[in-house]
């Protein structure tokens, strides 16, 4: 089970203060969160991409990825997500290698479609054909990293023609992917297609919006052959602050909450805290809310929690880290080993699909290859948009 955070990357006016922090400073903030985040033991740092105001976080986030590469040692960089409709997949396949290299492997990604409209123009796309690119940009992206001489033609960006991304993979071994989605079925159909990671956000909607969304993923991941449903490989977001008291943290985190630009107006504390999985109080509070994701979603992978977001001061933010690493995510792992079911997977790492291409080179166990699950090294057909768009959560 791996635990982390993933940032946004806002810069927003302080309510309490009507301070809002420099774009430099949340730059730099940014960089000390994934710092103390890899200190006190946290297993990943993600990071969006945004292309508008008011995010800083990178326009591409492997620029972000190889400084915290130099400045971190154990935890797994990713991102929160990558924006696989607007970011051209020949980019994505160079600059998300390299960064792996930087960091030794400790690199994996979340493909996300992307809510924000104007974006797509910007970069000569449509919003309309989000659920389109999604698919044949991934598809392309998955040929650059497993083949070389790459001759392709699709709909959304000019042909390839015996085309070499470089640098390869580290090891030929290609970030894992995860994708993120909250609201489309169509992602979790492309993500148990290919046997990658499903993840998500499960913020601001209620639990069993997240159960039907995670379930359509099992039972897809199950019928194209990667494994047992209970094999897939899921991530979960949700939203947190920790206090010494309930009390105390609903007061400290209310004027927050209620000039958020995703929450302001849209509903009180309590509304959130009662019918999502927002969650304000103690860390026992957060350890007890977060062990019933499991209730409703099965054993998964991989939990993060967002931390820092509308205009939280940056030393709040640093004490909200050194909670989850000390207090939180020891519980947590504890609790989650116990419960989990014989057989489950972790998610996959840089290691353990190095160790389970070689078990499979050998036809020999290895107690690394079982890390991987059934996720497939191989490279299937890529889908058409028919096949993904034709089956619905709804329609299960």
């Amino acid at each position: 089970m791996q635990f982390g955070i993933f940032t946004v990357g806002d810069v927003t006016t302080n309510p309490t203060t009507g301070r809002a922090v420099s774009e430099h400073e949340r730059i730099a903030n940014t960089v000390e969160m994934a710092k103390l985040a890899d200190e006190v033991g946290l297993d990943v740092f993600a990071t969006g991409q945004h292309h508008n105001p008011p995010f800083v976080a990178p326009a591409n986030p492997a620029v972000l990825m190889a400084n915290l590469a130099v400045v971190t040692k154990n935890i797994i960089l990713s991102t929160s997500t990558t924006l696989i409709t607007t970011t051209d997949p020949v980019r994505i396949a160079e600059d998300y290698a390299y960064a792996q290299h930087l960091a030794g492997g400790r690199v994996d990604l979340m493909l996300g479609r992307g809510n924000t409209g104007p974006v797509y123009p910007w970069f000569g796309q449509d919003i309309r054909d989000g659920i389109p690119l999604a698919i044949e940009n991934y598809a392309l992206l998955r040929r650059l990293w497993n083949e070389e001489n790459v001759t392709w033609e699709g709909k959304f960006r000019t042909p390839l023609q015996g085309f070499t991304s470089t640098p390869r993979p580290l090891d030929d071994i290609a970030p894992f992917v995860w994708h993120g989605s909250i609201r489309s079925p169509e992602i979790a159909e492309q993500a148990a297609y290919y046997g990658d990671g499903f993840f998500h956000n499960h913020i601001f909607w209620p639990p069993q919006h997240a159960a039907q969304m995670v379930q359509f993923y099992r039972e897809r991941f199950e019928h194209y052959g990667h494994g047992r449903a209970q094999d897939a490989i899921v991530g979960l977001g949700g939203q947190v602050f920790m206090a010494e008291s309930k009390a105390k943290a609903m007061e400290t985190f209310r004027p927050y909450f209620d000039h958020a630009p995703v929450y302001g107006g849209a509903g009180s504390l309590e509304d959130y805290t009662r019918q999502t999985p927002l969650t304000v109080g103690t860390p026992d509070e957060v350890v007890e809310a977060t062990l019933g994701f499991r209730d409703y979603v099965g054993d998964y992978q991989r939990q993060l929690f967002l931390i820092d977001h509308a205009g939280l001061p940056h030393a709040e933010v640093m004490h909200q880290i050194e909670l989850l690493g000390t207090k939180v995510v020891p519980q947590l792992r504890a609790e989650m080993d116990v419960r989990r079911a014989a057989g489950v997977p972790d998610a996959p790492r840089h290691a353990s699909l190095l160790a389970a291409r070689a078990a499979q080179a050998t036809d020999t166990p290895s107690a690394d290859a079982g890390q991987m699950g059934s996720v497939e090294t191989g490279v299937p057909r890529a889908p058409k948009t028919d096949d993904v768009t034709g089956t619905r959560a709804e329609d299960r």
